[in-house]
């Protein structure tokens, strides 16, 4: 079994500075935000986007192209990294 690792131990390694951005189906964010959140935003469920996470894996924001994604990290003081 593989060890889990908290928040906590991400803060004790000065992870929380630091973000991933990796490719994510629009279909795949859809289905994830309540239907108040998108009503009248449309999105090809095809199309590809940018998501940000943190170093625990939680999304923070999904923009709509790469260096859009980079850019809101960097603006947030944050380090970002791509994940294949």
């Amino acid at each position: 079994m593989t060890p889990t690792m908290t928040k906590e131990d991400f803060k004790g390694l000065g992870a929380p500075d630091l973000v991933y951005v990796r490719e994510i189906r629009a279909a795949d964010v859809l289905a994830d935000t309540p239907l108040t959140e998108v009503r009248g935003l449309e999105i090809d469920p095809e199309a590809v986007l940018y998501a940000v996470h943190g170093a625990d894996g939680e999304r923070l924001a999904v923009m709509i192209d790469r260096e859009t994604a980079f850019a809101a990290a960097v603006a947030h003081e944050l380090e970002p990294v791509s994940v294949h």
